[in-house]
């Protein structure tokens, strides 16, 4: 099926780097605002939404400068282009989150063993600024993350900051009610292993992208099919599916084109880019010809090696 991106909303460039660097300054804000009211009232719940949020300030540090140098043109070292910055951007900021999600999972555990006393009230309203701040954010990347795992990342950071807000609320409110000081160590536990399962679960997509995977959803066998059914294709081998950039498949072919179609290669090249649009969306090919016999029996059908 062909992949359709229509739907997504566009924003200029512009208008994404404005909205970037106003959660950059909510989130800078934010931080400082936490980290100080977690020590003065003792909380380790409302330190760990501080540290989450230090994390989301540097993950929309990195995304900012991978936007703008996305956008330079091609050049004689980066042949390809600079987009896939932003992909390594959304890998370490996946990589950040499990780090921090580690270390909280940690600290939150010692504190279960001897709770300390915490001082409820604060907890609450800094937590409940944090949770508008934190909706603003995700509001702010909402749009921009359907067509990019760069802002994917950074919204994914946005929504666990305002979920883990909500969670320090209740913390801190069971806290004033009844003195469950245990409470805030268990929610820092709670959201630390929430931050992991986003993490781990978002991560595989820039892997796959960096591993030139073939693209989610497509069907590799049913590509090469689709060719071999094309008038003037004998065969084909060394098979690469690829994403160019994020949400554009690319492949690369050796064809083998039928005997007596030589003198009709360049229709027979149309007629399989044509295809791979219209049944797969795939907008980017190279295409190799060669002549039945002219290639060595071991070829491998996908990559570029030999059978042994």
């Amino acid at each position: 099926m062909p992949h359709d991106h229509h739907g997504h909303t566009h924003l200029s460039a512009e208008s994404g780097d404005r909205r970037v660097a106003i959660a950059i300054w909510a989130n800078g804000l934010l931080t400082v605002a936490q980290v100080a009211g977690g020590f003065f009232a003792g909380s380790l719940a409302l330190i760990a939404d501080a540290l989450h949020n230090l994390s989301d300030m540097m993950a929309l540090v990195i995304a900012f400068a991978a936007r703008k140098i996305a956008r330079r043109p091609a050049d004689g070292q980066m042949t390809f282009g600079y987009k896939r910055i932003e992909i390594v951007a959304a890998l370490i900021n996946y990589t950040t989150l499990i780090v921090v999600g580690l270390y909280l999972i940690y600290e939150g555990g010692m504190r279960l063993i001897d709770p300390p006393e915490v001082m409820g009230w604060i907890v609450v309203i800094i937590a409940g600024v944090a949770l508008v701040i934190d909706t603003l954010t995700a509001l702010l990347t909402w749009s921009m993350q359907k067509g990019s795992q760069n802002i994917r990342a950074l919204f994914v950071h946005n929504l666990t900051d305002a979920l883990a807000s909500v969670a320090v609320i209740i913390g801190g409110t069971l806290i004033i009610l009844y003195n469950l000081y245990w409470i805030d160590a268990a929610i820092t536990i709670g959201i630390a292993a929430y931050i992991l399962y986003l993490a781990l679960t978002e991560i595989s997509r820039p892997v796959r992208l960096l591993m030139l995977a073939s693209p989610p959803g497509l069907d590799g066998a049913a590509v090469v099919a689709a060719i071999r059914q094309v008038a003037g294709v004998d065969d084909l081998h060394h098979v690469h599916l690829w994403e160019m950039q994020e949400n554009e498949p690319a492949l690369e072919a050796h064809i083998v084109i039928a005997p007596g179609s030589h003198a009709g290669a360049e229709g027979v090249k149309a007629a399989i880019r044509a295809r791979l649009l219209q049944e797969f969306g795939i907008t980017h090919t190279t295409l190799e010809f060669e002549l039945p016999g002219t290639c060595p029996q071991t070829v491998t059908l996908f990559g570029h090696g030999s059978h042994g």
